[in-house]
């Protein structure tokens, strides 16, 4: 077992707000208030498509539980240890491979992947739900797997990276991250860097390009500096999938830099400070962070220099951006999704949902929605 100790987000946030007090009660805590919502003139909606319920992520530390589709099949996974596909409304199956499950849901190669507490990983037909393998790994899974080339990339919470063969399970090849003896709970969801590339971010502010066919390290680099005295003021993890837009990589970490990394030279083109646990988004013209303040800010593509920032909704403990054809999207704790124009970072529009937001993604044009409250939600881009 590696030697290291892993804080939720939650208590993390809490160990930098505790401001020291001579009162009889003790310490104080004392929390930013999150800003209201602000007044805005509507113009821009979202259509919601789909839509289904599970159990609630557990108060103490919330999943990143994720809905996902295949052959316009939606799945989605319970913490209670239920996996179900839905055919628009209509149930397809239902099955309970696990009493919990933390990780998921991933599906490709006909399977839809799931993972738990305990370091099970679960492969499901994904046709029928019936159980075709499972493997026992050797730390808690707390992210969804990557499946890619009829390999399945798992990230293990105590720094092992294994690749699993999709149809029968075995294992081809893992790989050992480096130790941080202090870290945010939780590894990002391995990405894809190429087409025989992997990406793997860790603890420590590197990222790893691993083969995806035989595990070979391709080459690291270290994507972000710390400059903070204690423990808790030096962690800088990178806590979120790289973003990769037109031959580069985009990172950002707690307390560090957002990056920009040609891929072909492996070379930094440009950083500026930044903190987020929360991927950014990136297009052509600009990338999109949502620091851990609640500041959104737009950096140019080009150079990172500062585009336009927005602090409307500070402190509302804001998801990750995305993109949604013309429009960036940000959920909030209160389960408002957040409509801006990408271009001048003005809020036109809102749609909302129930609970916390923790993971937005967008894929086909359509963006799918996961809450602390096990609500999940799919929505199309629509224009009033």
């Amino acid at each position: 077992m590696k030697n290291m100790i892993k804080l939720p987000f939650a208590a993390t946030l809490l160990s930098l707000a505790l401001i020291g007090c001579a009162s009889k009660g003790g310490i104080k805590v004392e929390e930013a208030k999150p800003n209201p919502l602000p007044k805005i003139q509507v113009t821009q909606g979202l259509n919601q498509v789909f839509s289904s319920s599970v159990s609630s992520s557990p108060k103490h530390d919330s999943l990143y539980l994720q809905l996902d589709r295949a052959n316009n099949v939606f799945y989605s996974v319970d913490p209670d240890g239920e996996v179900t596909a839905y055919d628009g409304k209509k149930r397809l199956w239902e099955v309970r491979p696990s009493k919990e499950l933390t990780a998921g849901i991933s599906v490709g190669s006909g399977i839809a992947v799931v993972g738990t507490r305990q370091g099970k990983l679960i492969a499901l037909n994904a046709q029928t739900g019936e159980t075709v393998w499972t493997q026992q790994l050797t730390g808690s899974i707390l992210s969804p797997s990557l499946i890619e080339q009829n390999r399945v990339v798992t990230i293990t919470n105590d720094g092992t990276v294994y690749t699993h063969d999709a149809a029968s399970g075995q294992m081809v090849w893992t790989f050992d991250l480096p130790n941080a003896p202090l870290s945010v709970r939780g590894y990002a969801m391995p990405t894809l860097l190429d087409s025989r590339t992997v990406g793997v971010a860790t603890a420590n502010a590197y990222v790893y390009a691993l083969d995806l066919i035989t595990g070979v390290p391709r080459w690291q680099r270290r994507v972000a500096v710390s400059e903070g005295r204690g423990d808790i003021a030096r962690l800088i993890d990178i806590d979120s999938r790289p973003v990769v837009v037109n031959g580069n990589m985009v990172t950002v970490s707690y307390q560090g830099q957002v990056t920009m990394v040609d891929l072909a030279s492996q070379q930094v083109r440009w950083s500026e400070d930044a903190s987020s646990l929360t991927s950014p988004a990136a297009d052509g013209n600009a990338v999109y962070v949502a620091n851990s303040d609640g500041r959104l800010v737009a950096y140019n593509f080009a150079d990172g220099s500062k585009l336009w920032e927005n602090d409307q909704l500070l402190h509302r403990g804001l998801s990750n951006p995305v993109l949604l054809g013309g429009v960036l999207v940000v959920g909030d704790y209160d389960g408002v999704l957040h409509l801006i124009d990408p271009a001048t970072g003005q809020i036109h529009g809102r749609a909302e949902t129930k609970g916390q937001v923790r993971d937005l993604r967008v894929e086909d044009n359509l963006l799918y929605v996961a809450t602390d409250k096990g609500h999940y939600t799919v929505w199309q881009n629509l224009v009033n």
